[in-house]
């Protein structure tokens, strides 16, 4: 039932209380004129619900998801087919899928080890702006 609700919608989750990753969100917000980009935290209880309804564990914080048109992509995969909701600068990116995956996802999976202590971290998972609430899909 809860996939049914949020079946059509093009979701970003991310960690919640990472600083880069935050940052990462305002810069897609920015940039997703169209605002087809929902968001969710990877703390929060609909994240944890959507993700364990199709067998993904939502308490791996180390890497972002993106489902979009039923699927799920993580790590570079999914920073690159987000990409392709942005403004044009940004829809030049996919072309780095040519790269093989597991290229990509080692450089990935290195600097998201290692994003808190480049960028820090909040106490708490970040609060969206009147203008985002709508987007942003906590419960």
């Amino acid at each position: 039932m809860e996939a049914e609700n949020h079946k059509n919608k093009n979701i970003v989750f991310f960690d919640g209380v990472c600083n880069f990753c935050n940052s990462t969100v305002d810069k897609i917000w920015m940039n997703n004129p169209k605002r087809d980009i929902y968001y969710s935290s990877l703390q929060s209880p609909f994240a944890i619900r959507f993700l364990g309804e199709h067998g993904i564990d939502a308490t791996d914080l180390d890497t972002v998801i993106f489902y979009s048109e039923g699927k799920f992509f993580t790590r570079s995969t999914a920073i690159l087919q987000i990409t392709k909701h942005l403004k044009s600068g940004y829809r030049l990116l996919p072309v780095l899928m040519i790269i093989p995956s597991f290229i990509r996802d080692n450089l990935y999976k290195w600097f998201a080890k290692n994003r808190y202590k480049f960028f820090g971290k909040k106490e708490t998972c970040r609060i969206p702006n009147t203008e985002e609430k709508n987007y942003f899909i906590e419960n």
